[in-house]
């Protein structure tokens, strides 16, 4: 794949990614409502390292897509602070953030504008950066798709005639076409088929090697975040209740939420 490289990291120990002591509060209610607050984020800190794939789990409304929203830069935090490669991410212009972080969403079939081609999804951050001619755009284009494995001929061809599992290549096609640092993956599989998703996580997992990728991936699935994962934090009610290597939280959980989501993950043996 071609392109300018995204924007210079210092090397060293300091983490790609830190979040420290963040909290998001949100205020609900109106006019015929009382109003109050939902703590959705409360004093979490982690960081992510260069490389490295951070898995970070629990059950819908505990927080974690609002927290990938902060590590994006989406959302301010209430209090805390998020650094991303030493620098507050808010200091950050919007299109010289996206060079370094991208996400990939949930959802396949609203992630994608429906009235364009494959090709101009995939074009768009590079044109929107204003990256390359028209024509190395397109080969640029061209090359993700082969490394997704998309076929060239879908390049004129529009989400509505794609499959759950396309759309999701097609995201993550987009995602690294200005060859971003980090991918937030916040729950890539949850809307596809179990085959499907063995096969996109094994994309990510391909991916992550080739180009030395950072990847924090959000579920609420254990078993697709053991596939992946370096170290895993674990939230409970916008909290990280426990936190370590993924060999430590699947094999020696300390807290019985973590041990209750280990429980409850399906295997194949008699009951």
């Amino acid at each position: 794949m071609n392109g300018s490289p995204a924007p210079a990291v210092a090397s060293g120990a300091e983490p790609m990614l830190a979040v420290d002591g963040a909290s998001c509060d949100f205020t609900t209610g109106g006019l015929w409502s009382p109003r109050r607050t939902v703590h959705a984020v409360r004093d979490v800190s982690l960081t992510v390292n260069t490389g490295e794939v951070l898995g970070i789990v629990g059950e819908s409304g505990c927080g974690k897509t609002t927290l990938s929203r902060m590590m994006l830069g989406i959302i301010a935090p209430t209090r805390g602070r998020i650094t991303l490669a030493g620098r507050s991410i808010h200091d950050y212009r919007r299109l010289e953030r996206a060079r370094l972080i991208q996400p990939i969403f949930q959802d396949p079939y609203s992630s994608l504008n429906p009235r364009m081609t494959i090709g101009e999804i995939i074009t768009a951050p590079l044109a929107i950066q204003g990256m390359g001619t028209a024509a190395t755009r397109r080969d640029e284009a061209l090359g993700l798709m082969r490394a997704v494995g998309l076929a060239a001929h879908l390049y004129h061809a529009y989400p509505g005639q794609m499959s759950g599992g396309q759309r999701q290549r097609i995201a993550i096609a987009r995602a690294l076409a200005i060859r971003p640092q980090i991918l937030v993956c916040d729950e890539p599989t949850s809307a596809l088929d179990v085959s499907v998703q063995a096969q996109v996580l094994n994309l990510i997992a391909d991916l992550k090697r080739e180009l030395n990728l950072t990847i924090i991936l959000i579920s609420h699935n254990l078993a697709v975040v053991n596939h992946l994962s370096h170290r895993v934090v674990v939230m409970y009610r916008g909290q990280v209740v426990e936190h370590g290597s993924a060999e430590e939280i699947f094999l020696h959980p300390r807290e019985p939420y973590t041990q209750a989501l280990l429980a409850a993950v399906p295997t194949l043996e008699p009951v």
